[in-house]
């Protein structure tokens, strides 16, 4: 795990040796007016020669590599954002595969991915007659597979229809009948390339030979019917899919979309409700599209208002064309004079383009003695602990020492016996520079460290290079999740640069919360931009700024 240090009346720092597994914890009492005493956690990084206990006062750092972690702790490479601003987990990869050379690659693979690609059956340029086909299938090392990885190669190369079409006579004359499988495969060449008559036809044959359809052949006749003016027999389908089983909101958006796009809106919206009734989750081109079919329209401004709620309250990020379409249809409203620009925000928390201050990070009271709670029940005593990090010590303490702080270290009693890679000096240099205090070496760590940061205050701060996805996947509930994860944000210390012997360099601490917010005269939406590729644990930098006219 790691260290802790916490902005209240104390600072404490935690540390965990990877291959020991040390906590440390420093506590300290700042200068000055109770209110300004702060409380920092801090997570630091051990090598196996390293049994050090200290933390730095401004200590973070990325995933190692197996290469690195037999070594002593490094300089870090300084990005000019949080580790959870969206693409640095990329940036990081693309800096330490730089780092470690192209040996690092491996071997070239072209070869085993082109066989991976290729079909297992040539695959004809144009219809066959059935003798055409009847050589192939002689030719072939699985005859009775041949119909099938031949609608599989079709399928793979998006081959023309008329070529599939012949296949399947070939294959009844040759047997008399059309399996099931095969007409699965042959339906999901025409959905997918847009084939409305053949999807029909496939229809009518599959519900006159087979007594019932598989989730698959109904999902892909809900998508197909959709896509045409017999949309509403996609209702149909969907409705006989609920009597088996629950559809899904791909299915719910297929029938969504087409309501849409034949004008149908209120069945759209009631389409919609049911989906949120059933406890599902909308996919984005779902919300795409009834925004973009309410432009001009102020009818069912509400219920569009409603989904921007929906992604406040589940922290979701709208993807950039789904973003697109509201900026779209918020200056469509008539007399309403919205104007969007796309914007990202300053560290000081204000909007680049309407200079608004956005929300704080900070969580409320209620939510913070609301986050305390769920810790202490189901992380501290449920002790879903994983123990992870590690530390580079003396360096640390001495820093936060000068800084004139009182430490408290929180570490276990094996740090008291000097080792082959743990001098007796560092400890007795760290006991006459802070409060020691060991627990048994079988001790779980982390729940000390949670308990002694969020019980110092909300002021408290913490520095770890570790981004406590386990603690996080430990509560049971989106809404303690998605508080633990503002906590985090506001108040996680980490280290973008470190070289020994010198000044340690932190990450900034976001100010202001990346969620969907309003004030009612503007709109502030962070969005993932096309290719973001943003971890679960990062936020968007990018910003839709919607301001009203008055």
């Amino acid at each position: 795990m790691g260290s802790l240090v916490m902005l209240n009346s104390m600072t404490c720092v935690k540390h965990f040796c990877t291959w020991v597994g040390s906590p440390v914890f420093i506590r300290h009492a700042l200068a000055g007016s109770p209110k300004s005493n702060i409380l920092y956690t801090v997570r630091f990084i051990i090598e196996p020669k390293f049994h050090s206990t200290k933390g730095d006062k401004q200590a973070q750092s990325y995933n190692r590599t197996p290469k690195e972690k037999c070594s002593t702790l490094r300089a870090r490479p300084a990005f000019p954002n949080s580790v959870f601003t969206a693409g640095t987990a990329r940036r990081t990869a693309e800096y330490l595969k730089r780092r470690a050379g192209p040996d690092a690659e491996g071997p070239s693979n072209n070869t085993s991915d082109r066989q991976r690609g290729s079909s297992k059956v040539p695959v004809p340029p144009h219809p066959l007659t059935t003798s055409e086909w009847a050589k192939l299938k002689e030719a072939s090392a699985k005859p009775d597979r041949f119909a099938i990885q031949m609608m599989e190669g079709l399928l793979a190369h998006r081959a023309d229809v008329n070529i599939a079409k012949s296949l399947l006579s070939y294959e009844a004359l040759e047997k008399g009948t059309l399996s099931y499988e095969l007409l699965l495969r042959y339906l999901t060449l025409c959905v997918k390339g847009g084939h409305h008559s053949e999807v029909f036809d496939t229809y009518d044959i599959m519900r006159s030979c087979f007594k019932t359809l598989d989730t698959g052949a109904s999902s892909l006749f809900v998508k197909g019917f959709s896509q045409t003016e017999r949309w509403r027999e996609a209702l149909v389908v969907l409705e006989v899919m609920k009597k088996a089983l629950l559809p899904s909101p791909g299915n719910y958006g297929d029938v969504i979309a087409g309501a849409a796009l034949h004008g149908d809106t209120d069945t759209s919206w009631m389409l919609y409700d049911d989906l949120l009734d059933q406890g599902l989750t909308p996919h984005q081109d779902t919300w795409q599209c009834l925004f973009q079919s309410g432009i001009g329209e102020r009818e069912h401004e509400d219920k569009l208002l409603s989904i921007l709620s929906y992604m406040r309250d589940n922290q979701i990020y709208p993807e950039e064309p789904l973003v697109k379409a509201i900026k779209a249809w918020f200056e469509s409203l008539p007399d309403q004079k919205w104007s969007g620009r796309f914007s990202s925000v300053a560290p000081s928390g204000e909007c680049i383009n309407c200079k608004a201050p956005l929300e704080s990070i900070q969580l409320t009271k209620e939510e913070y003695a609301q986050l305390k709670d769920r810790v202490m029940k189901d992380v501290i005593e449920g002790k879903d602990i994983f123990n992870k990090t590690t530390p580079e010590l003396l360096e640390v303490i001495s820093e936060l020492e000068q800084q004139g702080l009182n430490i408290l270290v929180l570490g276990r009693k094996h740090m008291l016996r000097p080792s082959w890679n743990w001098d007796r000096q560092n400890m007795n240099k760290i006991k006459q520079k802070a409060h020691c205090f060991f627990t048994e070496n079988i001790s779980e760590d982390d729940p000390f460290l949670l308990y002694a940061t969020l019980h110092s205050g909300d002021h408290c701060n913490f520095l770890s290079r570790d981004l406590m996805r386990d603690h996080k996947a430990c509560f049971p509930d989106s809404i303690t999740r998605r508080l633990f994860f503002k906590w985090q944000r506001g108040h996680q210390m980490l280290i973008s640069h470190y070289t020994p012997g010198k000044r340690v360099r932190f990450q900034r601490i976001a100010t202001y919360d990346t969620i969907v917010q309003t004030t009612g005269l503007s709109w502030h939406i962070p969005y993932d931009e096309i290719g973001g590729n943003r971890a679960t644990y990062e936020v968007p930098q990018n910003w839709l700024c919607l301001t009203q006219e008055h």
